[in-house]
């Protein structure tokens, strides 16, 4: 296993959920919400920076069949322009099929409830990426996902 923090995120349409590992790469926590649009990457990159991340993985939505459709399309233009601000720092894209359902199902089972779980349910999902992707690379040994090639664009 590879030390040092991860940050995890689950770009939404509105929000961006945010979590990160500890140094060991053994469990993810809940960082903060980001609100989408104006901002929004200039917040992450400070992020990246004070918690010294070593990479960063994003969730990628899937299909349950595995295919891409237009909300991954929007997630790999997301991640490609957050790999271009935050270089040499790696992103990583991780398959995330279920995770803000199985957030929701989580913070629900937990008693939250409507704007109070909403407010949440970003962070939750962010955390469910990330340890994902530290349980895989534990696993398995590997770096989980797929690596997104800085271009320039």
């Amino acid at each position: 296993m590879r030390s040092g923090v991860r940050i995890g995120i689950d770009p939404g349409d509105a929000r961006i959920g945010v979590a990160r590992s500890d140094p060991s790469g053994f469990l993810a926590t809940p960082v903060e919400t980001v609100r989408r649009g104006r901002g929004d990457l200039s917040r992450l990159r400070r992020i990246v920076a004070e918690e010294e991340a070593v990479e960063v993985v994003v969730g990628l939505p899937r299909s349950l069949s595995g295919g891409e459709g237009p909300a991954a399309a929007k997630v790999r233009d997301f991640a490609a322009t957050l790999a271009r601000q935050i270089d040499p720092v790696p992103v990583r894209l991780c398959d995330e099929r279920l995770t803000t359902v199985s957030a929701e199902s989580l913070l629900r089972d937990r008693g939250r409830k409507g704007a109070a779980r909403r407010a949440v349910v970003d962070q939750a999902a962010a955390v469910l990426i990330l340890q994902n992707a530290l349980d895989t690379e534990r696993a398995s040994g590997k770096a989980p996902g797929e690596i997104v090639e800085v271009s320039d664009e």
